[in-house]
C-alpha cells in the first residue's frame, strides 16, 4: 500500500512538472499593447455565423489567444462580400491585424487578409 502511494504521488508530481514546462497557450491578455499595435496573426470572420458569438445580424469579429472580440474600426463588408464564397459569413479567414483591445472590442488600425483558400 505504501509503495502504491509513492507511485501515485510520483506520477502526480511528474504530471505537474510536464504541465508547468509546456504550459497553456499564450492568452490575449498576455500579449503586450506593443505586440497588438504591431499586428498579430488572427482568425477573422463573422462573429455570429462562424465564431459562435451571440448577436443579431452579421458583424466582424477576430479570434486569437483563445478569446474572441467584436471589431471596431472596419466593417464586415469592407473586405469583400461577406456572403460570397470566401466571405466572412462563409469562411474563417486568416490575417494579421493591428490595433488595441478596448473592453470587449478589438479596435483595428490595420487588417491584412491572407489570400482565400481555393
Amino acid at each position: 500500500m505504501n509503495q502504491l502511494r509513492k507511485i501515485l504521488i510520483a506520477t502526480f508530481l511528474l504530471g505537474c512538472v510536464i504541465f508547468a514546462l509546456n504550459g497553456p497557450q499564450q492568452k490575449s491578455a498576455e500579449l503586450s499593447a506593443a505586440q497588438l499595435k504591431a499586428g498579430v496573426p488572427m482568425e477573422i470572420s463573422c462573429g455570429q455565423c462562424q465564431l459562435g458569438m451571440s448577436g443579431s445580424g452579421c458583424d466582424l469579429a477576430v479570434r486569437f489567444g483563445g478569446r474572441t472580440y467584436w471589431v471596431s474600426g472596419t466593417g464586415i463588408d469592407d473586405h469583400g462580400d461577406a456572403h460570397g464564397d470566401h466571405g466572412f459569413c462563409n469562411a474563417i479567414r486568416q490575417g494579421t491585424v493591428a490595433g488595441e483591445i478596448q473592453g470587449d472590442r478589438f479596435v483595428v488600425d490595420s487588417l491584412a487578409l491572407q489570400p482565400a483558400a481555393k
